[in-house]
């Protein structure tokens, strides 16, 4: 076998810059130099990028929650608004009636029952001096029994006056939330994306009056290839990669239960992990998500400027204990990088 002297350099990567004759009956040849590489034993996790989006946590219409006429829109679409400002205004002046006249039926119950009060306190009265003449002469059981019935007929009154009473203080309480949802605030931090309602429009109970999108409260949606879930689990760490490039950290929050008969996928909700304060992004925007392949696993790896092709074998020179190159065969695995995994033929340590 054919040896040749080897100078160490300072490059990472081995790269035979000597044009090698075949090895059956070759010559001895001017010495080249070369650089080196050590066999190595790293970590193997493989990836495979997948387009994902972000969507909003937060999204989606804010109802108005009363009746009435549209006097006032206060935002327009691209607003940006905080929790609890108000987006429009819907008839306050006709609800403040309806309070008032709720209000006065308050009133009116509040005195029927102080009446239905005074009427069973005076029927009460009446029998308790009844019961005073009892072991008198003058007693009249017939007259004790028609103001006992008048006491139990009183007691009756008292409770439906306190019902109506009950009621109308409720009606009184729903007014007042009527009035208050008068103006439609904003129930979370977000973005105005619609209007959909304008001053002078009829709103119904329940209809839409704007819509919202929380931009700093987003997550990571992808449509996983079913082979690929197996390798994901709530809490796992993946890379994300933005628009310009950077990669950040996301974490698995829920796989989804139904997989997709015709793209063969599932969803998966990822919560990113960017670095510094959270800016507004727009929902739909595309990441790529780099899925784990499987396990992450301990592997032999060679640079493949080491590599050469001879008859069909891959061959590296091995540096020997005398400083001398020595051809040996290797088996190649899959590529990571400028790097292949060595099956066989090479320790960790070599050079």
């Amino acid at each position: 076998m054919t040896c040749f002297p080897v100078f160490r350099s300072g490059l990472a990567v081995l790269a035979v810059v000597a044009v090698l004759a075949p090895l059956a009956g070759a010559q001895a040849q001017k010495a080249a130099p070369v650089g080196v590489d050590k066999v190595i034993r790293e970590p193997l996790a493989q990836t495979v990028p997948v387009i994902g989006r972000f969507v909003a946590r937060q999204a989606g219409p804010v109802a108005s929650r009363v009746t009435g006429v549209v006097t006032e829109m206060r935002v327009q679409i691209g607003d940006r608004v905080q929790r609890g400002d108000v987006l429009a205004v819907i008839d306050r002046e006709r609800l403040s009636w309806q309070r008032d006249l709720v209000k006065a039926r308050v009133a009116a119950t509040e005195a029927r029952v102080a009446a239905a009060q005074a009427r069973l306190a005076k029927r009460r009265n009446e029998m308790h001096r009844l019961d005073g003449i009892r072991q008198s002469a003058a007693f009249s059981p017939a007259r004790y029994d028609d103001v006992a019935q008048d006491v139990a007929e009183g007691v009756a009154d008292l409770a439906a006056a306190a019902a109506e009473q009950s009621r109308a203080r409720t009606e009184l309480k729903l007014a007042d939330d009527d009035l208050r949802h008068a103006r439609v605030r904003a129930p979370y931090d977000g973005v105005v994306n619609l209007r959909q309602t304008e001053v002078g429009a009829w709103v119904g109970l329940g209809q839409p009056v704007v819509s919202l999108i929380n931009d700093l409260d987003l997550e990571v949606e992808v449509d996983a290839p079913y082979n690929r879930v197996a390798g994901l689990a709530p809490g796992t760490v993946v890379t994300i990669v933005l628009g310009d490039a950077s990669e950040h950290n996301a974490i698995v929050r829920a796989i989804g239960a139904e997989e997709n008969p015709m793209t063969r996928t599932r969803m998966v909700r990822l919560t990113p992990a960017i670095d510094g304060e959270p800016a507004p992004r727009p929902a739909g925007e595309a990441v790529d998500v780099l899925l784990p392949l499987g396990a992450a696993r301990e592997v032999v790896t060679v640079h493949k400027d080491a590599i050469l092709k001879r008859r069909g074998l891959s061959l590296v020179y091995v540096i020997d204990a005398d400083n001398a190159a020595q051809a040996r065969p290797v088996e190649l695995g899959e590529a990571v990088g400028p790097r292949f995994v060595v099956l066989d033929g090479l320790k960790p340590g070599e050079t």
